[in-house]
């Protein structure tokens, strides 16, 4: 059973084609990376995906919902650590995930129980009390991860969580999301610049480059298909070895529509 369903999407900001009309899914209680490089369409694909871009044609469903029709619906499905830092660093670290539930209407006592139990499972219940601009990087995503999984979501988008992190904390992020994925069953779909992450984390991937899906697979069918040795070198062959920049016009447009979220 496909969880997410994305059928013919685009995405244009005036000229310029973001998204060109990619089709994909990910399975109910799956690991999915969606990899590509800079500017390749994945943060645009993301933001349609989770409400805060509308699509400029195409549908998508996730477990059912369609979020340009049902934004509110969809965003009860979904959890999601933002690439960017989203905390309030004024607020302590329950204040933080008391405020989430307040905004997706948990009630309280079920908020109590569940923040404890996620603040436990992240390992940051003896630091609950403490104020999160305290908190070291690490702390900070794992917060997010607890946070994001509060409404208790079917899906979780992670948008390069591990981005900055040591090796040890980003070994720990992993273990804490793939415990997750075992033991709640929540599908998860996020995006790396890490490619030996997505090697030993995903059970599917797809590579986004120039706004269109150019291969999907296991990273071992990647590989095969590549004749390469490691993810990382099926990915430089899938999406060629130059470098990348962001364009700035879909930047701009993407900033322009940042605060569709608090709107909609």
């Amino acid at each position: 059973m496909n969880i997410i369903e994305v059928k013919n999407l685009i995405k244009k900001f005036d000229d310029f084609k973001a998204v060109d009309d990619i089709s994909f899914s990910v399975k109910k209680g799956e690991i999915f990376a969606f990899l590509g490089p800079n500017g390749a369409g994945k943060s645009t694909t993301i933001k349609m995906l989770t409400t805060i871009l509308n699509p400029t044609f195409g549908e998508i469903l996730l477990d059912g919902k369609n979020p340009s029709h049902d934004a509110l619906g969809a965003r009860k499905s979904f959890g999601i650590v933002f690439q960017d830092p989203s905390l309030d660093d004024e607020l302590t670290a329950y204040e933080n995930i008391e405020f989430h539930g307040v905004l997706y209407g948990v009630p309280r006592e079920v908020g109590r129980e569940r923040a404890e139990q996620l603040l436990k499972f992240v390992e940051l219940w003896d630091r609950r009390n403490d104020l999160v601009k305290n908190f070291s990087g690490g702390m900070k995503r794992r917060l997010e991860i607890a946070r994001g999984l509060l409404h208790h979501p079917k899906i979780l988008f992670l948008d390069e969580p591990t981005q900055g992190l040591d090796p040890q904390t980003r070994n720990h992020i992993w273990s804490y999301i793939q415990n997750l994925n075992k033991e709640e069953g929540i599908t998860v779909f996020f995006t790396t610049h890490y490619m030996e992450e997505a090697d030993k984390v995903a059970q599917r991937v797809d590579v986004i480059d120039h706004g269109q899906i150019v291969a999907e697979g296991t990273p071992e069918e990647l590989k095969a298909k590549t004749n390469a040795s490691s993810l990382e070198d099926a990915f430089l062959s899938l999406t060629g070895h130059g470098l990348r920049e962001e364009n700035a016009s879909s930047v701009d447009n993407m900033r322009n529509h940042s605060r569709a979220w608090g709107r909609r």
